[in-house]
């Protein structure tokens, strides 16, 4: 990998590991619509121009169908549910069990037969379920089985947006993709959020979580995904996906003074085990010639 790949690479994996934090400020003082309104608006207001000067919307409409259903397994389901998750879950638990999102995202591959799966894979799906039982088993406790079900929403919204991209929408720009969704969820919000925001101004601290969430982990970190892709290939871009979860731990523990528990120890090392070889290529198969 270049030092370009390697410096996108790395920046992907702590602006994507970083939201889990920003999340669980804003729903202090902002309700999970209003969150989601308001970071979508502002991305959309920032990227929407650059897709427009570029010509990446006009290819989009013929492509509609696709396009709102990966808006709404990617964007506007998952955002929603992973805010209302975070009122009740650490930013650190909340960014851990979406690790789960490869061993998800290995099952539908199997299940719809985009992909095969030998026993090594299986192994990862089995060790990666053991670690989300970890987590589950040690840090959640009874009153926390709507925030499990939400967050699970959350990772099959995660994992099934890709396969749609893929399947549907794969010829088509990405930027124009995301800031057409980006426009889209937030019209699907603009009534529930703008009804549910405050009616006092919210803290600076809220504010200032939108604007990170909205510029650097929407806005930002898209351009430079799309920019990592070109550099490395979209198999190694993916990657990113085993970084981020430890880096929304390190800052939850750190900035937030969440503490750093036997399950999330033990959940995320077999998770990460788990995902690594649930995710990695089955070997070729040899066809002999008779």
């Amino acid at each position: 990998m270049s030092r370009r790949g390697w410096v996108l690479f790395l920046a992907m994996g702590v602006i994507w590991g970083v939201p889990y934090l920003f999340i669980k400020v804003a729903v202090e003082s902002l309700t999970p619509a209003s969150l989601v309104f308001m970071r979508t608006t502002v991305a959309a207001l920032l990227l929407v121009p650059v897709a427009l000067a570029r010509a990446q919307l006009r290819p989009l409409l013929p492509y509609w169908k696709p396009l709102l259903a990966y808006t709404a397994a990617e964007l506007a389901i998952p955002w929603l549910f992973l805010a209302k998750a975070e009122q009740r879950l650490s930013s650190s638990l909340a960014g851990l069990l979406l690790a789960a999102v490869p061993l998800i995202g290995a099952l539908l591959g199997w299940i719809t037969r985009t992909d095969r799966i030998d026993w090594r894979r299986v192994l990862g799906l089995l060790i990666g379920v053991a670690g989300v039982a970890a987590l589950v088993g040690l840090d959640l406790g009874r009153g926390d089985v709507g925030a499990l079900l939400q967050m699970a929403v959350v990772a099959t919204g995660y994992a099934v947006g890709p396969f749609i991209l893929a399947g549907y929408l794969s010829e088509l720009p990405g930027l124009g993709v995301v800031a057409a969704s980006l426009v889209l969820t937030a019209a699907a919000y603009v009534i529930p959020g703008v009804a549910q925001l405050p009616r006092h101004w919210p803290p600076a601290e809220a504010i200032a979580a939108v604007l990170v969430l909205a510029v650097l982990c929407t806005a930002v970190a898209f351009l430079l995904f799309f920019a990592l892709i070109d550099e490395v290939g979209p198999v190694r871009a993916t990657v990113i996906t085993y970084i981020n979860p430890a880096v929304a731990v390190a800052l939850g523990v750190a900035l937030l003074g969440e503490p750093l528990t036997v399950g999330i120890g033990i959940g995320f090392a077999l998770i990460l085990i788990g995902s690594v070889l649930a995710t990695r290529r089955s070997p070729p198969v040899v066809v002999c010639e008779p």
